[in-house]
């Protein structure tokens, strides 16, 4: 059975910082890409992150680039989210993907969804 589960949501002031990771498991690792979604209340799903099977194609969403960074270790079947600099607009929860295309994460393209972390930026 699939699965991707992730942890190192909580909450946290304006400026500070998480780091998200996900474990995966059921699934060979590798012939995945990696990904990071997320969702606010009333909000659509958006891209936030996504690293190619090899961990050597990394792409940020363009307004996440200066404060967000994605990676993944093969060896643990693990990617984590290293947030910086959270603002209000960051809370969201954030999920957790497994890209079909083994390269690069595509929201049409996602074979496995985590059950999501909650994000909370608040002061």
């Amino acid at each position: 059975q699939e699965q991707l589960v992730e942890s190192g949501g909580g909450t946290v002031q304006p400026g500070g910082s998480l780091r998200l990771s996900c474990v995966a498991s059921g699934f060979t690792f590798t012939s995945y890409s990696m990904g990071w979604f997320r969702q606010a209340p009333g909000k659509e799903r958006e891209f936030v992150a996504g690293v190619g099977w090899s961990g050597g194609m990394r792409k940020i969403a363009d307004s996440l680039k200066d404060r967000f960074s994605i990676a993944r270790d093969n060896d643990k079947n693990t990617v984590s989210l290293q947030m910086n600099n959270l603002q209000r607009e960051d809370t969201a929860v954030y999920y957790c993907a497994a890209g079909s295309h083994p390269y690069y994460v595509q929201e049409r393209r996602i074979a496995f969804w985590g059950q999501g972390t909650q994000v909370t930026v608040s002061s």
